[in-house]
C-alpha cells in the first residue's frame, strides 16, 4: 500500500490538532509553576516576550504531527482505528519525539524534569490526536 499524501480526513487532522491544543492548555495550566521552575523562566520573563508566535508555532507542529498521524497509521496498520493510531502515535513518539527532546535537552543543561513535563504533554499529544484520529476514521 502506498501513500497518498492529501488523502487523509481533513477534518479529523484538523480536530487532532484542536483537541492537543486544549490539552496544552490544560497542562501547562496545571504544571505552570514546575514547568517554569524547569525551564528556568519566570512570570516576568512570559510577560515581556508576550507573543502569539510559539502559538502559531505549537499549532502548525500539531497539525503536522495529526497530518502525519492519520498518513501513516492506516499505510503501518491498514486501518485507523483508535487502538491504532494511539498505537502508531506512542511508536512516532519513543522513537522520534521524545528521543529529540531528550537529546536537545541534555545538550542544553536542562533538568530532567523539563524533560518529563515536556515529554509526557506530547506523550498526551500523540494520544489525544490518535483518538481523535481514529474515531473519526
Amino acid at each position: 500500500m502506498g501513500i497518498t499524501h492529501f488523502d487523509v480526513n481533513w477534518l479529523a487532522v484538523i480536530l487532532a490538532t484542536v483537541a492537543s491544543m486544549a490539552l496544552g492548555a490544560a497542562w501547562y495550566m496545571i504544571l505552570s509553576r514546575q514547568w517554569m521552575a524547569a525551564a528556568g523562566i519566570t512570570e516576568d520573563d512570559i510577560k515581556s516576550g508576550s507573543s502569539v508566535t510559539p502559538f502559531v508555532w505549537a499549532t502548525a507542529c500539531q497539525l503536522v504531527m495529526a497530518y502525519f498521524l492519520a498518513l501513516l497509521t492506516p499505510v503501518i496498520m491498514g486501518d485507523t482505528t483508535v487502538y491504532n493510531a494511539v498505537l502508531i502515535g506512542i511508536h512516532m513518539w519513543v522513537g522520534f519525539i521524545v528521543t529529540s527532546m531528550i537529546l536537545n535537552h541534555r545538550y542544553q543543561g536542562k533538568p530532567w524534569s523539563l524533560s518529563v513535563i515536556d515529554g509526557g504533554y506530547l506523550l498526551g499529544v500523540v494520544i489525544v490526536q490518535g483518538i481523535v484520529l481514529g474515531l473519526l476514521g
